[in-house]
C-alpha cells in the first residue's frame, strides 16, 4: 500500500507541473572528466539519445552461487549446466520492478523496449531536454582527445527515490571511452619460403599451428563434435576473409579438408565485406587460430556493426545477442578490451553479470589480458596508478596473457595483467593470489589494489603469428593472438568431453585454478608500464602468465578422459 501510493504521489506533483527533483536523489556520478576527454559544452535539448535502462534482476545471487554449483569439480552438479529458461528465471525482473518503472517512463510519456532476452534491459529514445529532466542532469559533448570522437555524457544523474532496488543504471550516462582497444601491437609483412608447408615451423623464426601443436602438445585429430562449436567477435568493421583462411589453411595445416571455414554472424548493422583489401588483420588472426588450432571445431564470426546504441561499442549487445541463442557456442573468444575505471561500477558489473549467465548454460568466456603491462590497456608512462583491463577484470571470463620464447617460455613484456578495483578476490583463486601477494610485500604498495581479483588466468604464446591477410602473409604480436589460441584448445577439450557424453567446460576458472599441474609454469620475464618493472613472473600464479601455458594431455586427464 505505501509503495503503490509513493508511485501515485510521485505522478501528482508531475501532473500538477512540479518535476520529480524533490523525491529524486543522487544515483550514479562520478568526480571529473575522464583522462583523454575535453568538455565542449552542453548539448543541444534537441538532440536524440538513445539510453538503455538496467533493471534490478530478480536473483543475482542465487545465479551466481548455481554457476559455482555447475562450475567448481568437487561440486555434486559440476557440468550440469542450466538451461536458457532456468537462468532466465533467475535474472527477469520481478512485476514490481517493472510496473515501477513502466509508471516512471509513462509519466514522461517514454515508449520503452525490451533489448535482452530475459527483459532486464530496456531502451528508450528521448531528447536531451527529456532525458535531462528526466534523470535531473545536463547531458554534455565530450570529445576523446586521441580519435577526436564526440560523445555526449554526463557526470551525476538521479532517479525517483522509490526506483532504489528497481533500477541498476542508466547508459550511457557516466561510462566514458572511446573504441575498444584491439589486444594486437603491430604487424609486419614478411616473405617467407616457397617450401613452407612441406617444412612446418620448428618455432624458430614465426609462430603457426604446427609451432603451437609441437608446443602445447595440441593434436591434429578432427573433431567430430558438430554440436561443439568456437564463437568469435569482432568489432569496428574488422572483417574475416574466406580466401585468407582458405590459403592460411593451404599453407600452415595442408592436411585438413579443403571445405574448412566459417559461419558469419551479424548484429547492429554488421557485415563481412570480402573485398581482400578489406581483411581485418584482428578477425583474421582469430578466425585462423582457432579453425587452425581446432581443427575441425566449428568456428561463428560474429560481426557487431557501428550502429548500436549500447554505448559499450556492442559488448551488450553481443552478450545478448549469445544469451538469445537456444545453443551459445561452447567457447567465445574476444581480442578487444577497454579500461576499466573507463567504465562505472554498475555498467561492468551488469555485463559481468551476463557473462555468468553464458557461463552457468556452459560457454566459456575468453578475453585477452590486454597489451599496456601494468597500465592496462593504455600507455602512459606518467600514470599515478596501474591500470586494469576489462572484461579480463571480470571473474566469470577467463582472462588469456602472452608468453613469448620457447625453451622455456617466458612472459611477453606487454602482457597486461594485475588487479581489479572492481571485483575481490574470488575462492577460486585466493590461494594462488595470497601467495604472490605474499612475493611481492611491499614492492607497488598503492599502486594496485591487493584486495582484487588478479588476471590473466592463463596464457599462451603471443609474439610473431604468422597471419595472412588480403592474400599476404604478416607477422603479427599481442593478446589478441593468444586468446584464440587458448579458444582452440579449449574446442578440442569441449569436443572430446562432448564425445564421452559429458557436458562442456562452462565457466573455467574454479576448474583450471584446481588443476594448475595442468601448465607450464612461466616464471621469468615481467610486464612494465607506469615508469615500473611491473609484476614478475614467478614461480605459481602470477599477474603476467597467470597459471601458465596449456598442457593438452595434462588438461585431458584433468577433465577425466
Amino acid at each position: 500500500m505505501f509503495f503503490s501510493g509513493t508511485i501515485v504521489a510521485a505522478l501528482c506533483m508531475l501532473a500538477q507541473g512540479t518535476p520529480l527533483s524533490l523525491n529524486l536523489q543522487v544515483h550514479e556520478s562520478r568526480a571529473s572528466v575522464p583522462k583523454g576527454f575535453i568538455l565542449q559544452g552542453p548539448a543541444s535539448s534537441d538532440m536524440l539519445l538513445s539510453l538503455r535502462i538496467a533493471l534490478a534482476q530478480n536473483n543475482v545471487d542465487g545465479l551466481i552461487a548455481a554457476l559455482y554449483e555447475v562450475s567448481t569439480p568437487t561440486s555434486s552438479l559440476y557440468g550440469q549446466h542450466l538451461s536458457k529458461a532456468e537462468v532466465e528465471q533467475l535474472i527477469s525482473p520481478t512485476s514490481e520492478t517493472l510496473d515501477a518503472v513502466n509508471d516512471w517512463l509513462n509519466a514522461f510519456d517514454i515508449n520503452s523496449t525490451v533489448v535482452s532476452p530475459a527483459g532486464d534491459w530496456l531502451a528508450i529514445s528521448v531528447s536531451v531536454g527529456v532525458a535531462n529532466e528526466l534523470l535531473d542532469t545536463n547531458f554534455s559533448v565530450y570529445t576523446h582527445q586521441l580519435s577526436g570522437q564526440q560523445i555526449i555524457r554526463t557526470l551525476s544523474y538521479s532517479i525517483p527515490t522509490h526506483l532504489k532496488g528497481h533500477v541498476e543504471l542508466v547508459h550511457p550516462t557516466i561510462t566514458f571511452s572511446a573504441a575498444p582497444f584491439k589486444s594486437s601491437l603491430s604487424a609486419t609483412r614478411v616473405s617467407l619460403p616457397d617450401t613452407l608447408s612441406s617444412e612446418p615451423s620448428a618455432c624458430e623464426q614465426y609462430v603457426d599451428p604446427a609451432c603451437l601443436q609441437a608446443l602445447y602438445g595440441i593434436p591434429m585429430t578432427p573433431a567430430t563434435e558438430t554440436s561443439n562449436q568456437i564463437g568469435v567477435t569482432g568489432y569496428g568493421e574488422e572483417w574475416a576473409n574466406e580466401a585468407d583462411l582458405d590459403q592460411f589453411l593451404g599453407e600452415f595445416r595442408p592436411d585438413m579438408s579443403n571445405n574448412v571455414t566459417f559461419v558469419v554472424d551479424t548484429i547492429d548493422g554488421g557485415e563481412n565485406n570480402q573485398d581482400p583489401s578489406w581483411a581485418g588483420f584482428e578477425a583474421n588472426l582469430d578466425t585462423q587460430y582457432t579453425a587452425g588450432i581446432a581443427t575441425d571445431v566449428p568456428v561463428t564470426f560474429l560481426s557487431v556493426g557501428e550502429d548500436n546504441s549500447d554505448g559499450l561499442y556492442g559488448f551488450l549487445d553481443t552478450a545478448n545477442y549469445f544469451l538469445s541463442l537456444d545453443n551459445p557456442p561452447s567457447v567465445i573468444t574476444t581480442s578487444y578490451g577497454i579500461d576499466e575505471d573507463d567504465v562505472s561500477y554498475a555498467l561492468a558489473n551488469t555485463l559481468c553479470n551476463a557473462y555468468a549467465q553464458l557461463g552457468a548454460r556452459g560457454t566459456s568466456i575468453l578475453f585477452s589480458s590486454g597489451d599496456g603491462g601494468v597500465e592496462g590497456n593504455g600507455v602512459n608512462d606518467a600514470c599515478s596508478d596501474f591500470g586494469v583491463s576489462f572484461p579480463s577484470s571480470c571473474p566469470y571470463v577467463t582472462s588469456v596473457g602472452a608468453t613469448t620464447n620457447f625453451d622455456p617460455e617466458t612472459a611477453a613484456y606487454f602482457s597486461s595483467g594485475g588487479f581489479s578495483n572492481y571485483w575481490g578476490i574470488p575462492s577460486f583463486q585466493a590461494s594462488a593470489v595470497a601467495s604472490y601477494l605474499s612475493y611481492l610485500g611491499d614492492t607497488y604498495a598503492g599502486l594496485y589494489n591487493a584486495s582484487g581479483r588478479g588476471y590473466p588466468d592463463v596464457s599462451t604464446q603471443g609474439i610473431n603469428f604468422i597471419i595472412v591477410a588480403d592474400e599476404q602473409t604478416w607477422m603479427v604480436n599481442g593478446t589478441s593472438c593468444s586468446s584464440p589460441t587458448f579458444a582452440g584448445v579449449i574446442g578440442l577439450l569441449n569436443d572430446r568431453l562432448v564425445a564421452a557424453g559429458k557436458s562442456t567446460l562452462g565457466w573455467m576458472n574454479p576448474f583450471l585454478y584446481s588443476s594448475a599441474s595442468a601448465f607450464t609454469d612461466i616464471t621469468s620475464g615481467d610486464n612494465p608500464g607506469c615508469g615500473t618493472n611491473g609484476f614478475s613472473a614467478i614461480a605459481g600464479w602470477d599477474p603476467v602468465t597467470g597459471l601458465g601455458t596449456p598442457n593438452f594431455a595434462a588438461l585431458l586427464t584433468a577433465v577425466g578422459l
